[in-house]
């Protein structure tokens, strides 16, 4: 059983790999919504199951096009998932949800605070 394990660990990283290169490649060449020019993905995570995937992503425009590019990427998950299903030779096609990625953001506001606190040389 413990191998079983270390097998889906890896099967759900390899979809996953599989899943944001293919992604990714849609919103740059397949997708014409402009909401969707500045997302950028930044990770997934695939349950062991094989069956729901989430994608994080991420704005250029910052907090202000977060809303509108989720709104994109929600309607867009349909066509995605029906490429995916046709393009990738996969057991199962995930269902997909796109999640805004606060990594970033929180890294910026922390590297802010620690620059007003450093002593200026």
């Amino acid at each position: 059983m413990r191998n079983r394990q270390k097998t889906d660990v890896s099967r759900s990283q390899r979809v996953g790999d599989l899943l944001i290169e293919f992604v990714s490649r849609l919103l740059a060449r397949s997708l014409d919504d402009p909401r969707l020019r500045s997302v950028t993905l930044t990770g997934v995570d695939v349950r062991p199951d094989l069956k729901h995937a989430s994608i994080y992503f991420t704005v250029r425009d910052g907090v202000s096009g977060k809303d509108d590019a989720l709104a994109g990427l929600r309607g867009a998950t349909g066509f995605i998932r029906g490429r995916v299903a046709a393009e990738l030779k996969l057991r199962y096609v995930p269902a997909i949800e796109f999640v805004h990625d606060e990594a970033p953001d929180q890294a910026r506001r922390i590297e802010d605070l620690l620059r007003s606190v450093r002593p200026k040389a």
